[in-house]
């Protein structure tokens, strides 16, 4: 199955909020995707969908430019397409377009208990630099703080 990325649109968003809804305990809403796709200057998002059913969101990916860095705000893939690699492509086109933005770092959140995200971030050069205590609000789980320095990539 191939495999297309392209940039989030109001039409994507319902399944971008269903998505959510299946990774996150805390989804984001349907108003706040729509909230982040109306500063375009701000934001990046893309979807993945497969190629012979290019309005079929699999996954997808943001993040906000704060001025030479990006913050990866979301991550996610449909159920029934995990595991396939898709989210490591994500990421992939994500660091590709920051540093086409012209960022220099990248930086992300993650659950300390998300061994699989920690996995793939690290094996993409992100290193944690420090926590956030009880950051996550539905559990006081911790966060880990990671960046990439895409200067150094």
């Amino acid at each position: 199955m191939g495999f297309i990325f392209r940039a989030m649109t109001e039409k994507d968003i319902p399944q971008v909020a269903e998505i959510e809804k299946q990774a996150f305990t805390l989804p984001w809403s349907e108003h706040s995707f729509q909230n982040e796709l109306k500063y375009k200057e701000r934001t990046v998002y893309l979807v993945v969908a497969g190629a012979a059913a290019p309005d079929y969101v699999l996954g997808y990916c943001g993040y906000w430019k704060i001025i030479d860095e990006a913050h990866i705000t979301n991550i996610a893939v449909r159920n029934g397409f995990r595991g396939r690699h898709l989210g490591r492509r994500l990421m992939e086109k994500i660091i590709d377009s920051a540093i086409s933005h012209g960022m220099l770092h990248i930086t992300l959140e993650v659950r300390v208990s998300n061994f699989v995200a920690l996995a793939l971030y690290e094996s993409l050069g992100f290193t944690c630099v420090g926590s956030r205590k009880g950051y996550y609000s539905d559990t006081g789980e911790d966060a880990l703080i990671m960046w990439l320095y895409t200067d150094r990539r």
